[in-house]
């Protein structure tokens, strides 16, 4: 598993939470529940992503001849 992948999640999570803070501070509390929602969409993207990587890989793995 890449390292990279890891720190871009952790790197979208601390971005959100940033974001999400200083939305609350404006009492802007709708945009900062998107923008937190917006954040858990990425990162899930990118896992599903991982997953569909690790599923062709059992795929083949577990392939018949």
């Amino acid at each position: 598993m890449e390292v990279d992948i890891i720190f871009k999640i952790a790197g979208i999570g601390i971005i959100t939470a940033v974001l999400h803070s200083i939305l609350k501070e404006f009492g802007k509390q709708e945009l900062a529940q998107l923008t937190t929602l917006a954040g858990v969409a990425v990162c899930l993207l990118m896992v599903i992503g991982i997953l569909q990587d690790l599923f062709a890989i059992v795929r083949t793995v577990f392939q018949l001849y």
